[in-house]
């Protein structure tokens, strides 16, 4: 038996007998504060999977059961959700995105449907026109791979800062690659943060360099990092309510673009301490309108000065939860920056990037085991990979004692054949993203060569079937939050062009759904209390347009939210209802 053991108790019932039991009930003389009715109700509970009806009582589940039971317990107070036959799940569980990432994006350029290098030079100069001289433009989701032809002149693909900076002077301009792992910077950005010629390629990253070793604009990984003083320094200089504003702007936008697409509890994948008070003191002062599940991105010094002062579980009616540690081991394959054990085979010269040395990673696992947090560590590459379960599985045998820890590896994306049964065994989780697949796939071939993509990219279906827990996410702002397209990639794995990327590592429909509820809420020890419908848990349901369980794949993307609600409450609600 496996460190899954539990979890697969509760999603699998033809391996274990589960017996669940709950505190909850309606009876006759307490009506519940809302029923949904006329509806196909899919609970993700193996013990009652499909019910016409559910009451919620004290922001949980009461009761589950039939149209014609539920007409007895409402009341003249209870709130009446006719579903007109539409589907009801648990709500969506984002199991790895960035939120004030998703919040920001809106406030910066977007560059996600650029479909040219000449196209962004152009939306930057337009922003020019608005901005006073000497101040930042910020921008995200370039991708060269995405681009319909190559710019020129251009170095591997990537184009020279040359005509960037003609457009823009007197602004420093970074633009964040669509991974998130590398930038794009004008000329007058790499002269604010004292760039050139001479600097050093820091370790685990890289400057991007023409023939005479002249930077091009391109900062690949921890080389982006050389733009964070001038950049924070604009940031730490501004008024401290000010700033404190702008983050509470951020989570409002992150928070209504997670509702908007019935998400109702989000993985916060790296949150400084700075973020992580605000959000405790939102969260015990009513103001979280969804759940939020924190990862801590600081350093091991950092780390081990206030670990101990933010291990928050449940504050504010569930609504925060920080007990879980982000770092990072490689980069993107996108950019080649995923940390590989042979070379790309499109630029024979380089196995990716080793961003965080082995002794740090070591170091951040002895911290978390010893303070009884969780390690997440994105790994994409399968160098990367390896070298994390390595990492995870010493740091085990050190501590015997210790268990049911549910360390993450976070995207997993590229994998050695025999390192996959490996997940199961050592009872870490993967991480990981749907989206990414179908998103990547026109150029991973082009990365990896047909033998390795086949063997270890994207191999959900081979990882479940070893047994592992694969909670899924969409790493926004990465990209679209949208858990309905991350569904729809996970049962397809079709692609833009009509072509599925090795379809033979599809999951089914109920698969993909308890990734997107049950497995995330394992994933964030959570389960007791969230991912699906059952009696005594939490009442956070989807309630969606079409029934994504078995309309036509086709007709899958076509479904939308209808309501999204939380602890009982309509937390969203779109004109279809």
């Amino acid at each position: 038996m496996t460190r899954h053991s539990v979890y697969l108790s509760i999603v699998f019932p033809g391996l274990f007998f589960l017996v669940l039991t709950s505190s909850f009930s309606c009876s006759s003389g307490i009506e519940p504060d809302l029923v949904l009715m006329n509806g196909k109700i899919v609970t993700v509970d193996p013990k009652n999977p499909i019910v016409e009806a559910l009451a919620v009582q004290n922001r949980r589940i009461a009761w589950t059961g039939s149209n014609k039971a539920v007409k007895s317990l409402v009341g003249p107070g209870t709130k009446l959700i006719d579903l007109g036959g539409r589907l009801a799940i648990p709500g969506f569980i984002e199991g790895h995105a960035h939120f004030s990432g998703i919040g920001e994006a809106r406030l910066r350029l977007d560059l996600t449907k650029a479909a040219s290098w000449d196209e962004i030079v152009e939306m930057v100069r337009l922003e020019v026109e608005k901005r006073p001289g000497g101040e930042w433009i910020l921008g995200r989701g370039w991708h060269q791979e995405k681009w319909q032809s190559i710019p020129r002149p251009s170095i591997g693909g990537l184009p020279l800062h040359d005509s960037l900076s003609r457009v823009s002077p007197q602004n420093p301009v970074l633009l964040t690659h669509a991974s998130g792992h590398a930038v794009f910077a004008n000329a007058n950005a790499m002269k604010v943060a004292g760039v050139g010629p001479n600097t050093f390629d820091p370790p685990g990253g890289e400057i991007v360099r023409d023939l005479q070793g002249n930077p091009i604009g391109v900062f690949r990984e921890t080389a982006a990092d050389l733009f964070s003083r001038a950049l924070g320094g604009d940031l730490a200089a501004e008024d401290p309510k000010k700033r404190e504003a702008h983050m509470r702007k951020v989570i409002q936008l992150a928070s209504h673009e997670c509702l908007s697409n019935g998400i109702t509890s989000f993985h916060d994948a790296g949150a400084s301490f700075e973020f992580a008070g605000l959000l405790k003191t939102m969260a015990q002062s009513g103001e979280l309108p969804l759940r939020l599940y924190v990862m801590l991105n600081e350093s091991n010094s950092n780390l081990e000065q206030k670990l101990s002062e933010y291990r928050w579980v449940g504050l504010g009616g569930n609504r925060l939860t920080v007990r879980s540690i982000k770092r990072f081991i490689d980069g993107a394959l996108g950019a080649h920056g995923a940390w590989l054990l042979d070379p790309y085979e499109d630029m024979d010269s380089s196995v990716g990037l080793n961003t965080t040395s082995l002794d740090s990673l070591a170091r951040t696992a002895e911290l978390a085991i010893q303070n009884d947090f969780q390690l997440c560590v994105h790994a994409i590459g399968d160098r990367a990979n390896r070298e994390i379960l390595n990492i995870f599985e010493r740091t085990f045998q050190s501590l015997p004692d210790k268990t049911d820890l549910r360390w993450r590896i976070e995207h997993a994306q590229h994998l050695a054949a025999q390192d996959i049964p490996r997940f199961a065994q050592l009872g870490v989780i993967a991480a990981m993203q749907p989206i990414h697949a179908t998103s990547d796939a026109p150029w991973v071939i082009r990365r990896l060569g047909e033998s390795r993509a086949q063997e270890g990219a994207y191999v959900w279906r081979k990882l479940l079937d070893s047994g592992a827990v694969v909670a899924s996410g969409t790493d926004a702002p990465v990209e679209d939050i949208d858990p309905i397209r991350n569904f729809y990639a996970a049962v397809s794995r079709r692609m833009k062009d009509g072509n599925s990327f090795y379809p033979d590592q599809c999951m089914s429909r109920e698969e993909a759904l308890r990734s997107l509820t049950l497995a995330c809420a394992y994933a964030a020890f959570e389960e007791k209390e969230k991912g699906s419908l059952t009696p005594g848990k939490l009442a956070d349901i989807t309630v969606l347009s079409r029934d994504i369980m078995t309309v036509p794949s086709a007709e899958i993307l076509q479904t939308n939210v209808v309501y999204t609600i939380v602890d009982g409450e309509v937390a969203y609600s779109s004109k279809l209802q």
